[in-house]
């Protein structure tokens, strides 16, 4: 049982270019997917159509074996019990806590309303709220409060939009781990959109990259770091640069040449033959490069963000390409410094040239 989008086309009346297109993926059931990407790349539009909120150009949204959209089609949500989560949590403000997570229960008996709110409310950690009014909670026990209610009627899908864009980067960062918490405890299977690749990181199981109504690649969080399909997800995805290098055979072995030195016969690496003469430009991240003070290879420090526990790094190599490189923060290097580094690649992620 799971979620399926099959070549799901949205157009908005009166453009020539479709908002979301051809996108298919599959969430299995009890599962939590993520979309992200830049302002205006169709994430928001995408889990809109799931929602039967905007009509289906093309495609269909299959859940659980029963079409809940398709083109040409009016799209039966109601009947695939399909929850919301909206970016402003949408909560009555004139109803408590209790009656606010109680509305999607109508027609059934008190008792029984009573028990699942209850029951919700535990489970996000609130029952001992359930009197209070929205306006006497903070930002994030509102935001658990429109997740109790979305998740009372025990939906198939609940889908949620940017649900902690609202709230400071601190408390969104601990929400998103309490949150997975929470949906895992009630089986629910779940489509967030959100901007931030760490939340996206922290929550999802499956993770959409869009751009431009596309989606680019639909994976784990550690499959779009470490082998991005196409050039997009590698630049959105983290931190990188992209460096010239050319792809060759030595007897049995493959090397790459690159302005950091060679690297010897590295892992995943495509042949020399994937590329016109073997000239590719070669994905290295942050954690490719280490600082190494007895290498050969010298950088000068272009600039520095201290985050902690590490500095990243922008360095700038005698050949005038840039790299960066996290470094631990007891090295505290300052701009303008030299120091040594070295290429530290498990797998190697190549493009074609630009």
């Amino acid at each position: 049982m799971s979620l399926q989008v099959r070549q799901l086309s949205v157009r908005y009346a009166g453009t020539s270019r479709a908002a979301v297109q051809g996108v298919s993926l599959t969430l299995q059931a009890g599962d939590i997917g993520v979309l992200i990407g830049p302002s205006g790349c169709g994430k928001t539009t995408l889990l809109r159509a799931i929602a039967g909120l905007e009509p289906v150009a093309e495609g269909s949204v299959v859940l659980n074996g029963r079409v809940l959209a398709q083109a040409g089609s009016h799209n039966d949500t109601a009947q695939g019990r399909v929850g919301m989560v909206f970016q402003d949590y949408a909560l009555f403000p004139h109803l408590s806590v209790a009656t606010n997570v109680a509305f999607g229960l109508h027609g059934q008996a008190t008792a029984t309303v009573k028990a699942r709110v209850d029951e919700c409310l535990e489970r996000v950690g609130l029952a001992d709220l359930r009197s209070r009014m929205p306006h006497e909670l903070s930002g994030g026990q509102q935001q658990r409060v429109a997740l109790a209610r979305a998740l009372a009627p025990a939906p198939e899908l609940l889908l949620l939009d940017e649900p902690f864009s609202n709230l400071d980067v601190d408390l969104r960062e601990r929400l998103a781990f309490e949150v997975r918490d929470i949906l895992k405890a009630a089986g629910a299977t779940a489509l967030f959109v959100t901007h931030d690749q760490l939340e996206a990181f922290a929550i999802g199981d499956a993770i959409g990259v869009m751009h431009e109504g596309v989606l680019h690649q639909w994976d784990d969080a550690f499959s779009l770091y470490h082998r991005p399909a196409s050039r997009f997800v590698a630049e959105f995805i983290g931190h990188g640069v992209f460096l010239p290098g050319r792809i060759a055979r030595e007897g049995s072995a493959v090397v790459v040449e690159t302005p950091l030195g060679r690297l010897l016969d590295p892992r995943e690496c495509p042949l020399p033959d994937a590329y016109p003469q073997g000239v590719c430009e070669l994905l290295l991240r942050a954690d490719d490069i280490v600082h190494d003070d007895h290498s050969p290879v010298q950088a000068r420090i272009l600039r520095r963000a201290f985050r902690g526990a590490e500095f990243l790094y922008t360095l700038q190599l005698d050949t005038g390409h840039q790299v960066l490189a996290l470094v631990p923060s007891h090295h505290d290097h300052a701009v303008g410094d030299r120091i040594g580094i070295r290429a530290e690649v498990d797998h190697v992620v190549t493009f074609a040239a630009s």
